[in-house]
């Protein structure tokens, strides 16, 4: 079985509005390119770092405009519309950073709320406190798109927990969407050996798509949008700086040929102390 699949790139900036007419043109063209499942980047709808601003700009989900718009797409173009994630008001001053997943229906399949909260402070001096914002979820989602087609979902810092993908592999997932906005220094550094590593060890494709440039507020975004192999290897990348999107189509028989070639998804076990 083969599927087409498309992970979009976009430069996301505050005004919500104007990234969803992004979004739209973007969806659209990869639509035209055959994709039948498109996946956005983290924070499609606004990428800011502006609490207040924030808040001024976000719904509850069920008015949200990005949620709006990938509903009323996905049953215009007959496709699976993955939102990344986009900030969804949950009231009392915290957000969620919530992966939506709809049908070719327009109605939703699947929602997951980001796990890992990213806490960090940089060497370069950037300091980041995702959790003063946002309420983590606490659930693993593993969504069918079709009926012999699973996967994984996950935003951004979940890549760094590989425990996470596991567990999604043995729930049956073939391929583990990986929505980011990594900085430029980490995804230099990390971005593409950890998306191949979630990869191999549990032998599924990956859809990486990513938030990219300079944004307004001045976060810069690493970009470099690809989808990977169960083997490992890249079958296609974004290379240029800008919003744009990258088409592959996937022949889920890789899935099995990688964990039969290495049957590590049967020879786990529990390790004590």
């Amino acid at each position: 079985m083969s599927i087409k699949v498309a992970a979009i790139q976009m430069c996301s900036g505050m005004d919500v509005e104007r990234n969803v007419e992004t979004l739209k043109a973007l969806v659209r063209d990869a639509a035209g390119q055959g994709a039948i499942y498109i996946q956005t980047p983290e924070m499609t709808g606004s990428l800011q770092r502006n609490r207040k601003a924030l808040f001024a700009s976000i719904r509850p989900e069920e008015t949200d405009l990005v949620a709006k718009a990938a509903s009323e797409l996905a049953r215009e173009l007959n496709i699976h519309l993955h939102i990344g994630s986009t900030a969804i008001d949950l009231g009392e001053g915290k957000v969620a950073n919530r992966a939506l997943l709809f049908g070719p229906d327009g109605q939703k399949i699947a929602s997951y709320d980001k796990i890992h909260m990213f806490d960090v402070d940089l060497p370069n001096g950037d300091k980041y406190r995702e959790s003063d914002t946002c309420a983590a979820g606490g659930e693993m989602v593993v969504a069918n798109v079709d009926v012999d087609v699973k996967i994984g979902l996950s935003v951004c810092y979940d890549l760094r927990f590989p425990h996470l993908y596991r567990k999604m592999a043995q729930a049956g997932a073939d391929i583990l969407s990986i929505p980011a906005a990594f900085t430029v220094p980490t995804g230099q550094a990390h971005w593409e050996v950890l998306l191949r590593s979630r990869a191999i060890e549990n032998g599924c494709f990956v859809i990486a798509s990513a938030q990219v440039g300079t944004h307004e507020g001045g976060r810069a975004t690493y970009g470099h949008s690809m989808i990977i192999a169960p083997w490992g290897e890249k079958i296609i990348e974004i290379q240029a700086d800008k919003a744009g999107y990258a088409v592959a189509a996937l022949d889920l028989g890789a899935v099995e040929k990688a964990r039969n070639s290495i049957p590590s998804l049967k020879h786990d076990k529990v390790i004590q102390g």
